[in-house]
């Protein structure tokens, strides 16, 4: 009888050291980064299709945890730039559930169609979603960017 608990007690023991093992193996497994597969293109049609708009950062690269500036190009369909438009600007972390932690805004119009949005931050990695509401002669739509980190 005691012999069986041996065995008994050997068996738990081999399935603890075999869990543990892959729980080591699945937590520090190479894992997609969340929003893999978004569309993080930075140059794209309006919603109703009045704007082509291109976002990129002002200095070129994204910076975490920093107060940055990015532009907003516009472009109407056939080429020409958008001037005079009124830009409202929100967003967020949609796999998080909130929003930007910060109030970002159109402050300056550089000419030939572009728009510097101030106030960006990101406070972490992963997918962020930016709203752009535009006003201007043409008339009023939106558009999307995802930002990946």
């Amino acid at each position: 009888m005691a012999s069986l608990w041996r065995y008994v007690l050997a068996g738990l023991g081999l399935a603890a050291l075999l869990a543990g093992i892959l729980a080591v193996v699945y937590l520090t497994a190479p894992q997609a980064p969340q929003g893999a597969g978004a569309d993080i293109s930075r140059s794209k049609k309006t919603a109703n299709g009045l704007f082509v708009a291109s976002f990129e950062p002002e200095r070129g690269v994204i910076r975490q945890g920093e107060l940055q500036s990015w532009l907003l190009t516009l472009k109407t369909v056939a080429g020409a730039p958008v001037e005079g438009a009124a830009i409202a600007v929100s967003g967020g972390m949609p796999q998080h559930n909130h929003g930007l932690p910060t109030s970002p805004q159109a402050t300056d119009y550089l000419g030939d169609g572009r728009y510097r949005i101030d106030g960006l931050k990101f406070t972490m990695s992963g997918l962020w979603r930016l709203h752009f509401a535009i006003s201007a002669a043409a008339g009023s739509d939106t558009v999307v960017f995802n930002v990946l980190l």
